[in-house]
């Protein structure tokens, strides 16, 4: 397939669909993995719930994160 036909048919693409077929592009480029980042993003993810759920953090909504990059 000629690349500059598949650039020419993305750009037609939604922007959902833009974002899903940039994804699998760089998912395609990853070559290796290590078979510990799957172990180690749960034990992070319990980690961070545990810190919200007991109180040592509190959390932000999208708009607050946004809203403190512009000051």
């Amino acid at each position: 397939m000629n690349i500059q036909h598949v650039i020419k048919s993305a750009k037609q693409l939604s922007a959902k669909d833009k974002a899903f077929v940039a994804h699998c592009l760089i998912l395609s480029l990853e070559t290796q993995s290590d078979k510990n980042v799957d172990q180690a993003w749960g034990e992070l993810a319990q980690q961070r719930y545990g810190d919200l759920v007991s109180g040592n953090t509190t959390a932000l909504s999208w708009q607050e994160i946004k809203d403190s990059l512009n000051n």
